[in-house]
């Protein structure tokens, strides 16, 4: 069952309007379904964007974020929990062990590393939780040529390159990880 998904997204905006739309389309979907946010807790860009619309849709949004990014990125003191952390690492950790799966919107470095970790945590059987790449417009098409790239040169194996699942709708993306929490 899931109860909370980590949302893994940038601390921008990004040059077209879907993006953000897309973030506060997950926002409220995953509110509406009773299923909680947990996110970097940050009150600008993307992670702004699906926090407020989670709680404006009475949902439940858990902030995690290090002290040295408390005042860089203006930590959202208005969401149900907000924990802060002693460092990146640490903020990982939490998220990775309070989050029941996981979902990326398009980012930067910090979107990228974040997906990674979890996909080389699910690699090493650290945890078997669905991950999600949310591919909205399009944003992670040459991301995924390259993973196939890295198959094709014999450097990712396939069966983990098909851990990745990929969307290009919120509601195909949520319809896939509540498919595989069935089994």
């Amino acid at each position: 069952m899931i109860r909370n998904v980590a949302v893994f997204c940038a601390s921008a905006n990004g040059s077209h309007s879907i993006y953000k739309a897309a973030a506060e389309e997950l926002g409220q979907s995953l509110a509406a379904r009773n299923i909680g946010v947990i996110y970097g807790g940050s009150n600008v860009g993307l992670m702004k964007a699906v926090a407020e619309a989670a709680l404006a849709a009475n949902g439940r949004v858990i902030g995690v974020i290090p002290e040295v990014l408390v005042d860089l990125e203006v930590a959202h003191h208005g969401i149900t929990e907000l924990h802060i952390t002693s460092t990146m690492h640490t903020r990982k950790a939490l998220i990775g062990e309070k989050a029941d799966a996981f979902i990326a919107l398009p980012g930067g470095f910090g979107t990228f590393e974040e997906l990674f970790e979890v996909l080389a945590w699910q690699t090493l059987k650290i945890h078997a939780k669905p991950i999600v790449l949310l591919n909205v417009n399009g944003f992670y098409d040459k991301l995924l040529v390259f993973l196939d790239h890295c198959v094709a040169e014999g450097m990712l194996k396939l069966k983990n390159r098909e851990l990745l699942l990929v969307a290009d709708t919120v509601e195909s993306a949520l319809a896939q990880l509540l498919d595989q929490t069935r089994f």
